[in-house]
């Protein structure tokens, strides 16, 4: 009986050993399957690339004559930028006189850009576009989310995570902004530079939030100040309590206990005060920086430069895109030529 057992184990090992082997070869197999498509794919590739060589040769030459033609013939572009940081929630104005300028560009209405960029017709035709984008990192934005969540109280700021933030994160949101202006004259853009600073200043509602902003720091100032000399006035006072109270010890030693405990409560009342004026000092220093940051509404980082850049990028070369347009158009012909060629025979065969 065990030998017909081991006889029936050692065939079920044997089948099962004959399907593993079996599944191998068939995995084997589909890659060796899939490895000569790939291989014939490429050698059908290149033998269509060897066939029409000449074709592309003759595509990339004519592209190549033509897109330095074309270069030789454009005007070059130049390119300036600025970086800028709206205060009082100045971005949306700011986002929208730039839009506006650029569609006068893109329209033509030359004389309407001279009048809003105060500037000449001819300088305002130089004008190809003016365009403006969020300027801003990771560190940034983080450091803008933690000044958003010491705003909120502590239910909302238990429910929203950093990546909740990120997703209602728009380019308005953002600190600084790069305004950046093509033109077909280099100094143009620098001209340019207080007409659209000065389309926000000269914005009445935004003087309004300026001087409300300017007199509650002025006030906030005159507060804390006043609070740092009446700690100042503290401060001298106990140091005069604590000589009177040096003076007793001296001329009587029995009450030496008693002296020296009050004298440890001016300490602690006087250490409570020099904290309380760091603090103070602190706060005016604060102050000082909000002034600074708030002075203007748009607050120019990085002015435009007197020369704009030469926008000369490789790929935005007309002598280089116009080849590589003429070859892939003349590959894509050929190649429906062929597929129509071997869809006409397939249905003769």
């Amino acid at each position: 009986m065990s030998n017909k057992e081991n006889t029936s184990e050692e065939i079920d090992l044997g089948q099962l050993f004959k399907l593993i082997g079996d599944a191998f070869n068939k995995l084997f197999q589909f890659i060796e399957n899939i490895l000569k498509g790939i291989f014939s794919a490429i050698i059908s590739f290149l033998q269509f690339i060897r066939v029409h060589f000449l074709k592309f040769a003759i595509a990339g030459i004519v592209g190549i004559a033509l897109g330095w033609y074309l270069d030789y013939n454009t005007e070059p572009i130049y390119r300036s930028s600025m970086i800028v940081e709206p205060n009082f929630n100045s971005a949306q104005q700011l986002y929208n006189n730039i839009e506006f300028y650029n569609e006068l560009a893109k329209d033509a209405e030359y004389k309407n850009l001279a009048l809003a960029l105060k500037i000449s017709d001819k300088e305002a035709g130089n004008i190809v576009g003016v365009s403006i984008e969020a300027f801003s990192d990771d560190n940034q934005k983080l450091k803008q989310f933690s000044d958003f969540v010491n705003t909120l109280d502590s239910t909302s700021r238990a429910n929203l995570s950093y990546e909740d933030y990120l997703e209602n994160f728009n380019n308005i949101n953002a600190k600084f902004h790069k305004i950046t202006i093509k033109a077909l004259e280099p100094e143009v853009a620098k001209k340019c530079q207080n007409a659209i600073v000065r389309s926000i200043s000269n914005n009445q509602y935004f003087q309004l939030r300026k001087n409300t902003n300017d007199l509650n720091l002025k006030i906030n100032d005159s507060i804390v100040r006043k609070q740092l000399t009446e700690v100042d006035s503290l401060k001298k006072f106990y140091q005069k309590l604590k000589l009177i109270d040096a003076e007793k010890i001296e001329k009587s030693s029995s009450t030496s206990i008693n002296l020296s405990s009050e004298n440890n409560q001016l300490d602690r009342s006087e250490i409570a005060l020099l904290k309380e004026a760091k603090s103070l000092g602190q706060e005016i220093l604060e102050i000082n920086n909000r002034k600074a940051y708030t002075k203007n509404i748009i607050n120019v980082i990085s002015d435009f430069p007197n020369r704009g850049a030469l926008v000369n990028s490789f790929f935005r070369q007309k002598k280089v895109l116009m080849p590589i347009g003429f070859v892939g158009l003349t590959f894509l012909v050929l190649l429906f030529l062929s597929l129509n060629r071997y869809l006409r025979n397939y249905y003769r065969n």
